[in-house]
This record gives structure tokens, sequence and C-alpha cells, in this order.
């Protein structure tokens, strides 16, 4: 059967009403408090004529559906704002809260959306940007923070909008071909708006299937797994983030419990630890390094009870093999799950353990030739590209030519092809090597990013780091190493290249290392190759700036 997020969640709550659904804070919402509450809001957003414009004869890359913009950080509203949007027949999408004036102003003329749930603290920024959009949101839901900001022009207080609006069941029928639609981050361009139809992005993307990975043919069957379970995640990074937001709605689709740190505002490692005592969290997603890091510093120098977490989930960057070795060592009974996958394909590959060379692919995953006409056989050793097949995205919003360009239809099967490289190895599990965005050509030879970190990242007294390229006389381009090393920690750059020599051939090795205080990265976790590029330039230390 086909399945809605809308549909499922109602399910599962008539099932387990009194089971805890959202903790945040002082928050605690049961399944059947969630429910109401997200069927108040969907019934606000119809009751402003939101809702579905056309269902048939629509292009891939196009909507037929409103769209609701979530400007909001981490907390029960940003959920809420999901879920009720979705019982409403309409399509919430992600806002980076990190964007300036400008950038607010391509993502709403891009995603023209006509209603908008916000944080306070934003007010002063959407003052002005709302003054210049083509299309300005009809509705507008302020939700209170510690800023006390007043309402916007026009906006209506969330909680007060909620409480005067029906509980009773939205008067309409969410669809599997309603849209999910969520916004890349940019690092490699504009952001881009994916569109997925519901049923495929439960799918391809969460997994949401039997064990065997067969479809579930009625609905009962996933309630009546979701009755049993116990689990309880954690997702750290920002909601806004696709990363976060899939790890909260698959314990839902689960039957589980989501758990939001207090400060969702930044990345406080004592207040993530203290979250998974008090709550016995079982499973906490992170992205990479960048977050794993300060939690282990934390667990160098404090003890906490970590007993109930099984599981550590991670995707969207590198999780070096010397810190999944830790968080093993630290944590009795932890399996760590690295993810590779985007946006765009859903979960394309799975590692466990502390190696993480190699990943075993999903049923769609596939390695495509460098040339993009066929599929590569296990053991070729042609450096290709990661593509998937299967259940994937309708298209990017608005953008044909990106659409076709990133969903190529090879010997008659449709792939996404979202830019990593990757080899496939003679037992069918995937290396991979990294973006070729951040590829580095130097002396003739293709070197990534994302395999020289790895390797200097086995150094122990290495915490973080970033490769670039920059411009050579010699090489072209040579490889430059900006990385952080640990407080308190006294090592040369010598000992960093040995290091990096032992799991690295000798061309890719940096040519120069660069140290700062700070590595440049955005509030999700993932690599500020912008920022590096500008230090690598200068050559010299530079803040790092968007550090989680």
């Amino acid at each position: 059967m086909e399945l809605n997020i809308a549909v499922v969640h109602e399910a599962i709550a008539a099932a387990v009403p009194e089971r805890d659904c959202l903790v945040w804070r002082a928050r605690r919402h049961s399944w059947a408090e969630v429910t109401e509450r997200t069927r108040r809001l969907a019934n606000v957003l119809i009751d402003a004529g939101l809702g579905v414009r056309r269902e048939h004869g629509l292009a891939p890359w196009e909507s037929g559906q409103d769209h609701l913009a979530l400007y909001l950080t981490n907390g029960n509203e940003y959920l809420e704002g999901m879920l009720g949007a979705y019982k409403a027949r309409v399509a919430p999408f992600n806002v980076n809260y990190r964007y300036v004036a400008e950038e607010l102003r391509y993502l709403f003329d891009d995603a023209r959306p006509r209603a908008m749930i916000f944080h306070a603290r934003y007010v002063p920024i959407l003052e002005e940007v709302l003054a210049a959009v083509e299309h300005r949101p009809e509705l507008l839901l302020q939700v209170a923070d510690e800023t006390g900001n007043e309402l916007l022009l026009g906006a209506r207080d969330y909680d007060e909008a909620l409480a005067a609006s029906s509980p009773q069941p939205p008067p309409v029928e969410p669809q599997p071909d309603d849209l999910y639609l969520v916004y890349t981050g940019g690092t490699t361009g504009m952001p881009k708006g994916v569109l997925w139809r519901q049923a495929d992005f439960l799918v391809g993307a969460l997994g949401v299937c039997r064990k065997d990975g067969t479809d579930y043919e009625r609905l009962d069957e996933l309630v009546e797994r979701a009755r049993t379970t116990n689990l309880r995640s954690c997702p750290a990074p920002p909601l806004m983030h696709g990363a976060a937001h899939w790890n909260a709605i698959s314990t839902w689709m689960g039957g589980g419990t989501v758990v939001i740190q207090s400060d969702p505002g930044r990345l406080d490692a004592r207040d993530i630890l203290a979250t998974i005592e008090r709550e016995r969290v079982t499973s906490l997603n992170i992205v990479g390094d960048a977050f794993a890091r300060p939690l282990l510093e934390e667990l160098r120098h404090h003890h906490y009870d970590l007993s109930s977490l099984r599981h550590v989930v991670s995707g969207g960057a590198v999780l070096s093999g010397a810190v999944k070795r830790e968080l093993e060592s630290r944590i009795a009974g932890l399996q760590i799950v690295d993810i590779v996958g985007g946006s765009e394909s859903g979960r394309q590959a799975m590692a466990t353990g502390a190696d993480r060379q190699s990943f075993a692919p999903s049923s769609g995953a596939a390695v495509l030739s460098n040339d993009r006409t066929r599929r590569l056989a296990a053991g070729d050793d042609e450096i290709g590209w990661l593509a998937q097949t299967g259940r994937l995205p309708r298209g990017y919003l608005n953008d044909q030519a990106k659409t076709e360009a990133t969903f190529p239809v090879i010997e008659s099967v449709r792939y996404v092809v979202a830019g990593d490289r990757a080899r496939i190895a003679e037992d069918g599990s995937i290396i991979l090597l990294g973006r070729e965005s951040v590829t580095i050509n130097t002396g003739g030879e293709k070197v990534f990013a994302e395999e020289v970190e790895h390797a200097l990242k086995q150094h122990p007294a290495l915490y973080d780091a970033l490769v670039v390229g920059r411009p050579s006389d010699q090489w072209g381009h040579e490889v430059v190493a900006i990385v952080r090393v640990r407080d308190g920690i006294e090592v040369d750059d010598t000992e960093l290249i040995v290091e990096a020599s032992r799991h690295i051939a000798r061309y890719k090795l940096p040519k120069a290392i660069i140290r700062v205080e700070a590595i440049g990265r955005s509030p999700s976790g993932k690599p500020d190759y912008q920022w590096a590029r500008s230090v690598a330039l200068a050559g010299q230390p530079q803040p790092g700036r968007s550090t989680p």
C-alpha cells in the first residue's frame, strides 16, 4: 500500500494515545496531544484557504499544493508545523535561520509560501524581507520566544491561533501523492527545493517498510509494529536540515518518542548528554565528527549514565574511524550507524562499526560510469558516480534543467546522481570518495577532499580538519589542510603528515597545513568549504564561522 505521513501518525496515535510523542524542556506531549494540536493547526491553514491547487497534469518540477515556510529553531512547533501542514494537504518546507536577507528573499521568491510559522526573534529581518518579496505570505503565525518581540504586522500568535481552532479532524483526506518538500543547503549553488511524493519519501528516504524490504500491505501492520517499540530518539542537529527532521519523522513512523535537547540554538555537548541521561534516549542523531568530537570531549571529563543509548546515527558529514572507536569504547553496547545519502537520494548505503571506507549499499544504490552511460559492476576499478534508483523524488521545484540533469534515464532506468564520487568493490560494497565539487586536481591527479580529511583525523591529536585546493605554479592546484588541534595537545605538522601517509597515497598528502582555533561549519555540522578556501588563499588562520 502507499503511505502518507499524516495518515500513519493518526493511526499510531489511535493505538498508543498516552505514549510520549514529543518531549522538549518542560513540555511533554502525548501522541493524543500532538494529534489534537496538529489537527488544530491544519484547520487554521484550511480556514485561511490553503490546500491543494492542482493534483493532475503536473510536470516533475511543479507543485500543485500551497507551501508553508518553517522559519524556526528546534522545538515542538517545528514538528507540529510539518505534521499539521500535511494534515491540511499543504507542503511545509525548511528555512535556514542563518540566512541573511538576500538569501531569504531568494528562497521565498522561489518557494512562494502562502503561510509562514516563525519565531519572534526573526521579526526584525522579516520586516525587511517581506517588504521586498514578490509574494508576501497571507498567513503569518508567530511563535513567542525569549526575545519578547511584538507581533509582526499582520501576524497571529501561534498558540492563540491553535487555541481558537477546531480540534476535529480536518475536512480533507491526505494522499500518498501529497508532497514532501525540502530545500538543500545550497553548498554547491543556490538552495534547491526537492519534491518527493510522500509515499516515495517514506520508503525511499526513511526506509518505512517491512524488515525484508517489501512494502506494507496494510496500515495495521505498521501500527502493530509501532505498539511494541521503546524507541526514544534525539535529533541533535537543527530540524531545518533534512538529517534531523528525517530522524524525527522516522521515529514517529515507528511509534517512538522524539526528544529535543533544552538548548537547540547551539551545539552544547553537556545539554545533549544530560538530555540522553534524563530522558533515557535510545538513539542519537548527529552529523559526523563536528558533533561527535564535542560529545567525546565532554565524556572525557564528566560521567553520564548513557546505558539507555543503543544507537548513534550519523549522516551528512565524515564520521572518522578514530571517533567511532572512542564512542564505542566509552558507551557500552553502542552501535554506530553511518549513513550515506542526501535530500535527492534518500538512504543509499550504510556502515556499522569503525570501518568507514566501505558501505553496504541499499537495494537501489549503484555506481555509474564516469560518463554516466552505464552501471558499473562489482570490482570495476573505474571511479564513478554514486547513484540511486527505485523510489526517487519527482524533481527540483521550478527547475526543469536541473531536474533533467540530476535525474538521468540510463538504459530505461531513472537514476538520481547528486554529485558524490565512488567506486564499487569486488564484494559489491561502496567506497565513497567524496563530492565532485570539492575534488582537487593536483599534478594531473584527482584528490578527494573527504578522503584526505579522514586520513588526517586518524591522528588522536586532531580535533577537526577541512581540506581544499589552492592555485600552485608547480601543481596547478595543491592540497591544503585547515586543522584544529585538540586543546592542550602539541603536535607538529610532520606527525600529522606521517599519520595521513599510512592511509593515502603520497600525492594526496597536504602541501601545507594551516592551524585555526575553529573550523567553519554550518549549524548542522556540514563543512564550509568556501570559508576553508578563503583561509587557504590567505595562507594564514582566519576566524571560523558558522561553527555548530
